[in-house]
């Protein structure tokens, strides 16, 4: 730079110095605004989060309250099912239930009905008929036995809001023979919830599938049995997911609330945890505008002293100064890094390493000035870094960040992630690449643990139901190209519940070890795939098998398990742990109107037929021509 030019920008030192103070006042207030606002942020995430957890406890709470109830109703069926309904088997599961419900608080009343709706024991507060009830006409014309949640309903006798769960029984020649009903009060819900304090106008509410609320606190009187149905939580496609935050103007008291909604993933129920979004902020807004009149302040005391120190840029010392010291700095930086700083040449060759190369990769900084930069990559990530290297040295790109595997003199190999950056000579040529190089094997093998874990049971190390339908979807796409068969085996353990109640959940898991672990022995090709389905249920997709071939890795599936010999005196058929199996298979090419569903449905119907016809056999759906008639006509 000759002496004319340097005066030149000396000149315009004054106006920079100004715009530089200007653009410095003005980042300082967009800074603090914008931490400001993310720490409003935080604050709304915070309150998700603490939202989030009391959800789940929540939910989990409702959850094991039915559970319990259910538990009892069980044992009721059993009993009515085994010994009938006559006037002394009534008169002993009257007082067993009497019992049952002075045990539990949170049991409002427990009854029995007969077919005709009327109760055959101590109604408590329900009502002596009951034939004009959802839950009863339920039970009267659907053969399902699981349990059923009711809508919430008031008792006809104190007042109260309940919700119910019941559960069908039949009589011995499987009709209809009446319904086991339980109860919890709205009102004990209501009084758990205040156990949790959120926030002063916080609220805490229990609503059923269908949008009625069942309990709610505060002010339950006031909301229980209200329908929020019409409220976008119910009618929004995008919230009707297992759970997630949720901004609303409440339509019961017209308040802004951060909320969290968890739904039951074995009920019909929603629970919605919120705070009142203005006293959640209320905090924050105090704090925040007395910090922005601190930043106010000290903005002000930078535009003065700016103004100062503008006169005093005229000195142009202080610029050779800061070119003589830039490369002392980036040294400085460089080797004070845990992350090792390499340059590269054109010739792709190392010339500078930090200190730091000896904790990255092994070795020290003199031994690798001079070699190859890519000498050490592994050879199947070799290409991909070249190719970014080539761009970089032509100039195509300026920055780019890789991620390879690189040869560790100690440790073998690890994975390194460079971030790198052209630099230019003074006429705009590239005379090399900068990169900084950090170790994140680490990450790598938790990303790797982590993709297992979302495609495995952790009980029994077989696949997840993630799995099974992914893979099942990827073997019909096969199957249909190589117009080859597919078959699809659902196996379920007979009792297993019982078995779980007679042995306790351990003895349930182990069992449900063993029979995985008779099932992954008949894994005997690659695309088999074993997986458990749920619960008790397994699942066995068989690639290229015809429903032969399935039935017959059915039937010692079957006999095996049967072989184990676990004594399960539950299951008086047998005495020891057995399963029902249903069986599947199609040829897709031949099935251009059936899909993967229709595999399951028909699998699915076989094994129901199996259960129905006595347990401890396999079915098979039959080598079907059309899956979807076949499967409705079950």
């Amino acid at each position: 730079m000759n002496v004319a030019s340097q005066r030149a920008s000396w000149s315009r030192l004054p106006l920079r110095a100004a715009a530089f103070v200007v653009l410095t006042c003005a980042t300082i207030l967009g800074v603090s605004g914008w931490r400001e606002w993310a720490a409003r942020d935080a604050v709304l995430k915070g309150a998700e989060t603490e939202m989030a957890n009391v959800a789940r406890s929540l939910t989990q709470h409702a959850e094991d309250s039915l559970d319990l109830l259910d538990s009892g109703v069980v044992g009721v069926v059993s009993r009515l099912e085994m010994d009938g309904a006559d006037p002394t088997t009534i008169a002993k599961l009257r007082n067993l239930l009497e019992v049952r419900k002075k045990s539990m608080d949170r049991v409002h009343s427990l009854a029995i009905i007969d077919d005709q709706g009327n109760w055959l024991t101590s109604p408590g507060t329900i009502g002596s008929t009951f034939s004009d009830d959802a839950f009863f006409r339920h039970h009267q014309l659907a053969p399902k036995r699981e349990a059923y949640i009711g809508r919430p309903v008031k008792s006809l006798l104190d007042g109260q809001w309940v919700v119910t769960l019941s559960r069908r029984f039949n009589k011995q020649d499987g009709s209809f023979g009446g319904v086991v009903l339980a109860t919890i009060s709205a009102s004990y819900l209501s009084h758990f919830y205040e156990q949790f304090e959120i926030g002063r106008n916080s609220s805490l509410a229990l609503v059923h599938g269908d949008g009625m609320i069942i309990a709610r606190n505060p002010s339950n009187d006031k909301f229980v049995g209200r329908s929020v149905a019409d409220t976008p939580l119910f009618r929004d496609a995008s919230l009707q997911r297992a759970g997630g935050a949720y901004h609303f103007k409440s339509l019961l008291d017209g308040a802004e609330r951060v909320s969290f909604f968890k739904r039951s993933v074995r009920y019909p129920l929603l629970l919605l945890a919120t705070v009142d979004k203005e006293e959640l902020l209320a905090p924050w807004r105090a704090a925040a505008i007395s910090r922005m009149l601190y930043v106010l302040a000290l903005v002000i005391l930078i535009a003065i002293i700016g103004s100062v120190l503008v006169h005093q840029l005229q000195r142009g010392q202080r610029m050779a100064a800061a070119l003589v010291e830039k490369e002392a700095h980036f040294r400085l930086l460089a080797e004070g890094s845990s992350d090792m700083v390499t340059r590269i040449g054109l010739d792709e060759r190392l010339r500078y390493v930090s200190p730091s190369s000896v904790r990255v990769v092994g070795w020290r900084a003199n031994q690798m000035i001079g070699t190859l930069a890519l000498a050490g990559v592994n050879p199947d990530d070799l290409p991909h870094v070249q190719s970014i290297v080539d761009a970089m040295k032509r100039g195509d790109t300026e920055e780019a960040r890789v991620t390879y595997r690189n040869a560790h003199r100690q440790n073998g190999e690890v994975w390194l992630e460079s971030t790198m950056r052209v630099t230019r000579k003074d006429n705009g040529n590239v005379d090399g690449v900068v990169a900084i190089s950090r170790d994140i094997t680490e990450q790598k093998k938790l990303e790797t643990r982590l993709e297992t874990l979302a495609i495995e049971d952790s009980l029994t190390g077989l696949a997840n139901r993630r799995r099974l339908d992914e893979r099942l979807k990827e073997e019909w796409a096969r199957a249909y190209r190589d117009r080859s068969s597919l078959a699809l085996l659902m196996i379920d353990v007979d009792h297993f519940k019982a078995y779980n109640d007679e042995y306790g959940h351990p003895a349930g898991d182990a069992c449900l070890r063993v029979i995985a672990k008779i099932i992954a022995a008949e894994m005997q090709r690659g695309g088999d795939l074993a997986a458990r389905y749920g619960g008790e249920e397994f699942a066995m997709l068989l690639p290229n098998t015809d429903a032969a071939g399935c039935a017959s890795i059915g039937e010692r599936i079957r006999r095996a398990i049967r072989e184990a010999g676990l004594v399960h005196t539950s299951n008086h058929a047998a005495g020891y742990v057995t399963a029902s199996l249903g069986g599947a298979a199609c040829r897709p090419a031949l099935e251009r109107t059936a899909g993967v569903g229709s595999l399951i449905e028909a699998a699915d119907q076989a094994l129901y037929i199996a259960k129905q016809a006595g347990r401890d056999r396999l079915m098979m759906s039959g080598e079907v021509t059309s899956l979807l008639p076949k499967a409705s006509g079950f």
